[in-house]
């Protein structure tokens, strides 16, 4: 039987890379997003895939991306939660409270509330297994982004106290801690820092890889591919862990 999967932010980014990899390996899946356009793309792509818009953030949203899952997807086998938000770049001393309250609601709060509503669905399951899609700010601080780096964080707690009241269950629980992704996102920061900075393109590149042992960004694809197989049959014996997926990098920066 294929496996029944739900992705939140699940049409760009990381988020699309894992759908992708999944709906490759024949399992049926439903996405969330806040982005509706980049829904409607994702499933003029694949036809049998299963959207649903809405903000992790808002019970009542949630309530209704389970409602789907459940006409789509009649059960659930995975939950991967990826949604998250940046916020602001700034020192503690100046952080906007009004952003750090969004950060929390998104990354932590959403989290939560998404998960809670899955957990009746993962009991049910022969393999139930939750991935929450964590990041190096959640292994480091992260100077001039204290909010994200703070709920990445938290979902490290979050993530093994999930293993340790699901694990009897046999629902496994594990955190992806992701370094900056190569793609379109990260060259145009780039671009940004090297005119701020006079410096070249190249120059903000090798500097942004300076604290990698590895030199070069993350492939979105090999977060999917380790995604699949925490929540495939080999597993199965996994939980409570963190898994970096970031070049063996020593700082967030």
């Amino acid at each position: 039987m294929s496996q029944r999967v739900l992705i939140t932010a699940g049409a760009g980014g990381i988020g699309q890379a894992i759908a992708k990899a999944y709906l490759a390996a024949g399992a049926r899946v439903h996405i969330s997003d806040i982005n509706p356009e980049a829904l409607e793309a994702m499933k003029r792509q694949y036809p049998d895939l299963g959207t649903t818009v809405g903000d992790v953030s808002k019970a009542n949203e949630v309530e209704a991306l389970f409602r789907d899952v459940q006409t789509h997807l009649g059960g659930l086998d995975v939950l991967v939660n990826n949604a998250g938000i940046a916020g602001a770049t700034s020192p503690v001393a100046d952080y906007p409270v009004k952003t750090w309250m969004d950060v929390m609601n998104v990354n932590l709060t959403g989290t939560f509330l998404v998960t809670q509503h899955a957990i009746p669905m993962l009991t049910q399951s022969a393999a139930g297994s939750i991935v929450v899609m964590s990041s190096l700010a959640g292994r480091f601080g992260y100077a001039n982004r204290v909010a994200y780096s703070t709920s990445k964080w938290g979902l490290v707690g979050f993530t093994k106290t999930l293993a340790l009241e699901l694990g009897p269950l046999g629902i496994t629980a594990n955190s992806i801690h992701p370094g900056a992704v190569d793609g379109p996102r990260v060259q145009s920061v780039l671009e940004g820092r090297a005119k701020l900075s006079g410096r070249s393109v190249q120059e903000e590149y090798d500097s942004a890889l300076a604290n990698q042992s590895i030199k070069h960004f993350v492939d979105a694809d090999d977060i999917a591919a380790l995604v699949l197989f925490l929540t495939g049959p080999h597993g199965r014996s996994i939980s409570g862990q963190m898994f970096p997926i970031d070049g063996d990098s020593k700082a967030a920066s």
